[in-house]
């Protein structure tokens, strides 16, 4: 193993992704009112979700970004690359509001810690939907920085959503690793084990008893196996 992939939401942060989801949509709805000025708040909302469903199919060669912001367009007739200075704002100033009921999961800091210690690649792995900027604030909430992973997926750059296999490869090649060389940890039986389709390992720390993964456990149990499946371990 040479790199490990982190999920984000209900893996390194405890969070209620439904809740969140509801609330962020909410939110962003309510700030495209400056775009969209004489739209009822519920078709703003609307446009956001036919967007965000764009970026979950299958469009290779163009990033998550352009797909979102095509749709949006074809749906409103509003180009969002004019407006940038309103998502520029949302994201500085209401978004990290959003996160005060959310914390580090436990044992999120000691697994990234025995990825970096032994020598990984680490990624923040978390779906890309999502600028850049509300994932590193959600990172924040989970009491870390971006400075410390090698790659964090966000839809600026990525041309695919999990769990699609072009997510899982686009990430390895990010961290200029080959997908069976990486693990997969996160809670999400669909989303996240679907690594194991392009040859990655898979760490679950979901409740789904049916899942299947390579390991399970939770991430303190995490921490203590990365130090033996790191290649300095094997000599």
């Amino acid at each position: 193993m040479r790199a490990v992939l982190f999920d984000l939401d209900g893996t390194l942060l405890a969070i209620d992704l439904s809740s969140f989801i509801e609330r962020y949509f909410a939110a962003l709805s309510n700030a495209l009112g400056e775009v969209l000025p004489s739209t009822h708040p519920s078709e703003s909302l609307r446009a956001v979700h036919s967007a965000t469903a764009a970026m979950m199919r299958e469009h290779t060669g163009r990033t998550n970004q352009e797909v979102f912001e095509r749709e949006f367009a074809e749906v409103t007739g509003v180009d969002l690359a004019e407006h940038r200075e309103v998502f520029d704002r949302f994201y500085h100033e209401r978004f990290p509001q959003l996160g005060e009921d959310y914390g580090p999961a436990p044992g999120a800091r000691a697994a990234v810690d025995a990825a970096r210690t032994a020598g990984l690649r680490v990624a923040v792995a978390t779906n890309p939907i999502f600028p850049r900027a509300a994932v590193v604030h959600r990172m924040g909430w989970a009491g870390l920085k971006d400075d410390e992973f090698d790659v964090i997926t966000s839809y600026e750059t990525m041309e695919a959503c999990k769990p699609m296999p072009g997510y899982f490869r686009q990430t390895a090649t990010a961290l200029d690793v080959a997908p069976v060389d990486c693990m997969m940890v996160g809670d999400d039986r669909m989303l996240d084990l679907a690594a194991a389709d392009v040859g990655m390992s898979t760490f679950y720390v979901g409740d789904d008893p049916d899942a299947r993964a390579d390991y399970r456990g939770d991430l303190e149990s995490l921490a203590r196996l990365i130090p033996q499946l790191a290649p300095d371990s094997r000599g």
